[in-house]
């Protein structure tokens, strides 16, 4: 077959259409953004872990991203998960070990909200006991904070950390778009 008799047949010689190609889903390459979520790790945090901006961590995040093997492994250590608990698998499930983290964190998360809530001694002194007793099973909790209404509350060092972010002198002085 000659080439002018190939482009004819595909439709990308002259007179002829485009060939049709079907739209097809990129492949699933990983699921970054489902394990975090189970572990009740926001963008922010994952972002902060990973030393990236947010904006960088969310599109790494799409399960269709291609992403170098280094930063694969930065993203097992910021959601502290075996590596092949990341890659994507339609068939198996997270692995037991990880789930059961996740539920673990998910429960401490609301003990702690409700202590926070607490207006009652009594209440207060329960979810305690239960925060001690969560954090016998796995100390690993005991770093856990409290789910939020709004948002991720800043510590003192994180307010710090957005004076250290240096905005342009022209930004303030542009003369707009």
């Amino acid at each position: 077959m000659s080439l002018a008799d190939w482009k004819a047949d595909s439709g990308t010689g002259t007179g002829g259409n485009p060939p049709i190609v079907p739209s097809v889903p990129p492949p699933k390459l990983h699921q970054i953004a489902k394990v975090r979520q189970q572990q009740g790790i926001s963008l922010r945090s994952a972002a902060r872990r990973m030393r990236m901006d947010v904006s960088e961590v969310k599109a790494l995040e799409h399960e269709s991203s291609d992403m170098l093997l280094s930063t694969l492994y930065r993203w097992q250590q910021a959601l502290e998960v075996p590596i092949t608990d990341l890659l994507a698998d339609q068939e198996a499930p997270l692995s037991a070990p990880v789930l059961k983290r996740a539920r673990m964190i998910r429960l401490m998360k609301t003990a702690a909200a409700i202590r926070e809530a607490a207006k009652n001694d009594q209440i207060r002194r329960l979810t305690e006991m239960l925060i001690g007793q969560l954090v016998e099973i796995m100390p690993e909790l005991k770093d856990v904070s409290a789910w939020h209404a709004v948002g991720q509350r800043r510590s003192l060092d994180e307010t710090g950390r957005v004076a250290e972010r240096s905005i342009p002198d022209d930004w303030l002085f542009s003369s707009g778009p």
